[in-house]
């Protein structure tokens, strides 16, 4: 059976083939045909390195990131990422695997998907876990194929519809709709939570799931939660956890615990992995043993001593991806995790639901707060004072990009008049929150003593005030010097 194989080389690493015994040798390289060889050099650009250096770093400077200043994007949890997490992702025996390599040869990949998975499980209390989608929304998706498909070897084909309350993430309904579900919104209470009456009037035989997370989108936490769980049970019906927003609650309460069957955990809001810029993804699906056969293939398992790749899945939804996951994101968060423990999750939450209260109370004067009760890891604003002054949230967003810091979430949830959702996260030191408070305090002086200077910004950042509308429908994607 030939291999392929990675061996050193006088010019670093290659990729060989290992034939059966007693064939010699030979570098892929001597295997392809020769029309697909280059006969020459690319026409690449004759520039030194110091210029190649400052090409790139210049470039880099024109984005807002988490390394450059502070970005409290609501519902996203822009937290900073460890640079030890890269550096394990970088290792070698990492960086070099091939998709295709056989089992024997990347067990120690393996091992750390299997790991990640039972710390998973362990976090969220619900213990089957799949590593394979490659984001949020395809884990969304995955979670509700494992209902669909459950509902269906029970027989139960009326199930039909999924109830989404009205704070929930876009994504929810979205990805109902693409499994095939008919969406049921529900209204909030005026405390701004689930309103259990309201669920109670639509929750039925033909309910499959209600989808949720806990704390909401208004950084809130669902005191009915196990009646809720109790209502669509009784019915039955399973419960789906968004889980965007487990910063507030690692360690603290687990989604099995609250009577949630199956949920999905983005890495990067979590697990401090990547994010932004469309990738890399990286999602966990976690369920109840009652949904497990129907994780998809392969299943990273282990027997004895032994990890490998579970085809024997009958039940299963299939493959939802190519090979496995972005294997490096896997690495990061696992290294976030082992590094922090149980003790230290439970103080990232702890700490993010601090941060998040600080600025609740040094804003709520000067920024309408439309829930008054103590907040989780994240809280809703609304600029609406503001804009009676004639300043949109729109325009107290831009001109906070003047001061260095990247705009809040606005306009969501759409349950708020001008949103401005904001999630400090844990990672930030005092002086950046109070530097923000200051901040926001100076804006809002100024949509009483200047308000042009608020409608015109920004004023001091790479790009201008754009057509927004025709920035989405027609986007100039070409790159021209400054």
């Amino acid at each position: 059976m030939t291999k392929l194989i990675y061996e050193k080389s006088t010019s670093g690493r290659r990729a060989v083939l290992l034939p059966e015994p007693g064939v010699s040798r030979k570098p892929v390289a001597e295997l392809i045909p020769a029309r697909f060889v280059r006969q020459s050099g690319p026409a690449l650009p004759e520039v030194s390195e110091l210029e190649a250096v400052r090409h790139f770093v210049n470039l880099s400077r024109l984005n807002h990131s988490i390394d450059t200043g502070f970005y409290p994007l609501g519902s996203c949890t822009m937290k900073y990422n460890p640079k030890v997490n890269d550096a394990m992702a970088a290792l070698e025996g990492f960086r070099e695997l091939h998709p295709y390599q056989p089992e024997e040869q990347v067990q120690g990949a393996l091992e750390v998907i299997h790991t990640l998975q039972e710390l998973i499980g362990e976090i969220t209390g619900l213990p089957a876990v799949s590593l394979q989608a490659a984001a949020g929304a395809q884990g969304e998706l995955l979670g509700l194929m494992l209902i669909k498909a459950y509902f269906k070897d029970k027989g139960e084909h009326q199930r039909t519809k999924v109830i989404v309350p009205d704070t929930a993430h876009g994504t929810n309904p979205a990805s109902a709709a693409m499994a095939g579900y008919e969406v049921i919104e529900i209204g909030s209470t005026e405390r701004g939570l689930v309103d259990l009456e309201a669920l109670k009037a639509v929750v039925g035989p033909d309910t499959a799931a209600i989808m949720l997370t806990n704390p909401s989108t208004l950084g809130l936490f669902e005191e009915d939660i196990l009646k809720v769980q109790k209502v669509v049970h009784e019915a039955g019906g399973l419960l789906y956890y968004d889980g965007a927003n487990l910063n507030a609650i690692m360690g603290l309460v687990r989604p099995g615990d609250m009577g949630f069957d199956v949920c999905h955990l983005n890495l990067h809001k979590s697990f401090s992995t990547p994010h932004g810029g469309g990738g890399p993804g990286g999602c966990a699906v976690a369920c109840r043993p009652h949904l497990e056969p129907y994780l998809p293939v392969p299943h990273v398992s282990k027997k004895e001593s032994r990890y490998f790749l579970d085809w024997d899945r009958p039940r299963s939804v299939g493959k939802i991806k190519g090979f496995y996951g972005n294997f490096g994101i896997l690495v990061r968060a696992l290294t976030y995790i082992l590094a922090h423990g149980k003790e230290g999750l439970t103080q990232v939450s702890r700490d993010a639901i601090l941060s998040a209260n600080y600025l609740k109370e040094k804003l709520k004067d000067s920024y309408k707060l439309p829930y008054s009760q103590p907040c989780m890891h994240e809280f809703v604003l609304s600029g609406v004072w503001q804009k009676d002054r004639g300043c949109s949230t729109t325009q107290v967003a831009k001109r906070m990009l003047d001061h260095g810091v990247h705009a809040p979430t606005v306009y969501f949830p759409l349950v708020v008049p001008e949103a401005m959702m904001i999630e400090p996260t844990e990672t930030e030191s005092l002086q950046t929150l109070d530097e923000f408070v200051e901040i926001m305090l100076r804006i809002d002086k100024e949509t009483k003593e200047n308000p042009e200077i608020v409608r015109n910004a920004p004023h001091n950042t790479p790009v201008g005030r754009l057509d927004e509308a025709l920035a989405a429908r027609k986007p100039n994607l070409r790159w021209k010097p400054l």
